[in-house]
């Protein structure tokens, strides 16, 4: 499989433009040249990332995924800039083990500074070496000669040699040399590609139905598994008959050790043989707590003294103290694609198609899984549909292998809604203490900020204080949980946020007052003063209705810096939160991709919008009681607020990600405005009012 037809190679990566090679010359030249399994150390050579056609096409390798964050478009950009070459001269290449370098995984907001820097570095170095190679050619001085529209020119004599005239010589050898570090590259002032608004490159084919997901993928001869649940977490099988199953027609029952799978003709026969399989297994499920015990066990179960606030003889000298708890609920993540994987196994050799953020980190899953080298493993990422955060492991690609290699025959394996909401993991949930001392003149003292168990993103106070303690502390958290659209920044960030709002109540001054006069970061001010200002503060936040209430909050992570206003509309004989306008400032350095960025603001402000008042994963005895879209209610159209976003271009500074923080002050701006709007400060995520409220 890993010496792919040339069909079969443009087939499997979705391609829209030919390679002028081969897929067994181009994947023998990458093992050549040092593409793939660097462990996330990215190129070692020119020739790993950047590969130029004898037809002038121009093929870039990368390990990042696209999941619906916008990458392609982002590194296609990064590479058309330093070739200077349109994008549709572009062909990228993204997250085959076989044919790309380790850019390592796709979280962290990490792609933009780290993985667009490495391709601009790489196009910068075939750049100046394809000037090197034209001016020799044209027979001019160097000085005299500059690349562009896909051409070496030499303006003074109105000659010009092409990138495809090049190929053809002898380019392959010094590409093939290691990955220069001190090519300079495009200072943004001289930007023409990037900075400026470019769509996804493969847009057609996703609105025509054209790409092919993970879950679409097929193969010839290629059958469908599904794989046996255990009855609840952390169960023991103590007796199963797989008799009437293995007696259906045309479908194989597949055991190894604890994994029990059924592969069939069709899904449907699968899912039948699946719940025969399901009413003769016999469980031993232990004893667990549920939702309702959450908190409780991890605040008991905290390691460490964590919890003990350093300060206390700080606090005892403030004019005002003030603490609090908050609570933040597991929830899931719920990408429009569940897991999916097809594996086909040939000659002992394995072949992985699967939507994961992290393909080399699914190919090390696959060779300790089987016990065979990482060279023999091709896993292959097409863009899907959607990750957050939560397709991190390679679970679905490891039971696809073991019901491909029990059938000997392909397998695609596809996880149901219900899978998804049950056995992947969720976002961590959390219990937060939050302490704080203010002198005469309402300014923070002393700060003491724990959180249990979620983690430590976004732990630290922005907030000039005189003594601060903010510190993660673990926990014996009861359900699986792995990262999100934020990590534990969402969960500090409410804490945090909310608290800075009792706190101002505390000192009788206006939340954005108490807040300016405790920031020194000009870029934080910056946001908070623009999200005020444009959302219209100073005048709605001495607007008296009971019914209707603003709020705000502020906040950075990962290099980004955010602040939102929020209008909410609290039905009172309901208890119900109507979010109806959103207004929020963002800055990340020098923007890349105008239009992509306000795609990710805006999709993040409406994901953050469900957790904050509605998502919650419920689960009592092992068992999640959440499992379909019905029960667990992501934000719909009727949720949609009014959403003004202001990008702020910082073309001094360098780029950085903006995945993750624009969804870190969604929930806290909420609870903000429902207190003001109710006077009912609510410490918990998602915000549930009491069934009834009483007018003020």
């Amino acid at each position: 499989m890993i010496a792919a037809t040339r069909r079969t190679f443009l087939q499997t990566l979705g391609a829209g433009i030919l390679i002028s090679v081969t897929a067994p010359s181009l994947f023998a030249q990458q093992r050549r040249r040092g593409g793939g399994g660097m462990g996330g150390a990215g190129a070692r050579t020119v020739a790993a990332r950047i590969h130029i056609g004898n037809d002038g096409v121009i093929t870039v390798m990368t390990g990042k995924v696209e999941c619906g964050q916008g990458a392609r478009a982002e590194l296609t950009q990064a590479a058309a800039e330093e070739l200077r070459v349109a994008v549709d001269q572009i062909q990228l290449i993204m997250a085959d083990t076989a044919l790309v370098p380790d850019d390592g995984i796709t979280a962290g907001s990490g792609t933009t500074p780290r993985t667009v820097p490495a391709i601009r570095q790489g196009a910068a170095a075939a750049r100046e070496m394809l000037i090197d190679a034209g001016a020799k050619r044209l027979n001019v001085p160097r000085a005299e000669v500059e690349a562009r529209d896909g051409k070496i020119v030499h303006a003074p004599s109105n000659r010009s040699v092409s990138y495809a005239e090049l190929a053809r010589d002898d380019l392959t050898k010094s590409m093939a040399t290691t990955q220069p570090s001190d090519i300079a590259v495009t200072p943004v002032k001289q930007w023409q590609v990037m900075g400026t608004p470019t769509p996804r490159p493969n847009r057609r084919d996703l609105v025509t139905g054209g790409h092919q997901y993970p879950s679409d993928i097929a193969r010839p001869g290629m059958m469908y598994g599904k794989v046996l649940r255990p009855a609840g977490f952390h169960a023991t099988l103590t007796g199963i008959d797989l008799g009437p199953a293995q007696a259906l027609k045309d479908v194989t029952v597949v055991r190894d050790g604890d994994f029990i799978g059924v592969v069939a003709p069709t899904s449907f026969a699968a899912r039948g043989a699946i719940e025969l399989l399901e009413k003769s297994a016999k469980w031993d499920v232990p004893p667990q707590i549920g939702s309702a015990q959450l908190y409780e066990h991890l605040q008991q179960h905290a390691r460490g003294d964590g919890l003990q606030n350093p300060f206390a003889d700080e606090l005892a000298k403030s004019a005002k103290t003030l603490k609090q708890t908050y609570h933040v609920a597991y929830i899931q993540h719920a990408p429009m694609e569940p897991r999916a994987a097809v594996a086909e196994w040939n000659d002992g050799k394995l072949t992985v198609w699967t939507g994961t953020q992290n393909p080399f980190g699914v190919r090390s899953e696959l060779a300790r899984a089987f016990s065979i080298p990482a060279e023999s493993i091709r896993v292959i990422v097409p863009d899907f549909g959607g990750g957050f955060g939560g397709k991190h492991s390679g679970e679905a690609a490891v039971e696809a292998a073991r019901l491909a290699k029990g059938a000997g025959k392909p397998v695609s394996l596809r996880w149901s809604r219900e899978e998804e909401f049950t056995w992947a993991y969720f976002r961590p949930a959390a219990v937060i203490v939050a302490e704080a001392g203010l002198d005469a003149d309402n300014k923070l003292t002393s700060w003491h900020f724990v959180n249990i168990n979620s983690g430590p993103s976004a732990v630290k106070t922005p907030y000039r204080v005189v003594k601060n303690n903010c510190q993660f502390v673990q926990s014996d958290p009861p359900l699986r949980h792995g990262s999100y659209r934020g990590l534990a920044g969402t969960a500090n960030h409410f804490a945090r946020e909310s608290f800075m709002d009792e706190l101002s109540t505390a000192a009788g001054m206006d939340p954005l007052a108490f807040r300016l006069a405790h920031i020194d970061d000009p870029r934080l001010r910056a946001v908070l003063e623009t999200a005020a200002e444009q959302f219209g503060w100073a005048d709605r936040v001495k607007q008296k209705d009971e019914n209707i209430g603003v709020g705000l909050a502020c906040g950075t992570e990962k290099g980004s810096y955010l602040a939102a206003c929020v209008e909410a509309a609290v039905d009172r004989s309901k208890g119900t939160i109507a979010v109806r306008r959103v207004v929020q400032a963002f800055e990340c350095g020098a923007i890349v991709n105008p239009s992509n960025l306000l795609s990710q603001v805006q999709g993040a402000i409406m994901m953050g919008i469900g957790p904050a008042l509605r998502e919650a994963i419920r689960f009592e005895n092992g068992k999640v009681l959440t499992t379909a879209f019905s029960e667990y209610e992501v934000p719909r159209f009727a949720d949609l607020p009014q959403l003004e976003v202001h990008l702020i271009d910082r073309p001094d500074l360098p780029s950085a990600g903006a995945g993750e923080t624009p969804i870190m002050a969604v929930a806290p701006a909420i609870a903000n405005a429902v207190c003001h709007a109710t006077a009912v400060r609510v410490r918990e995520m998602p915000i549930v009012l009491p069934r009834t409220l009483s007018p003020r």
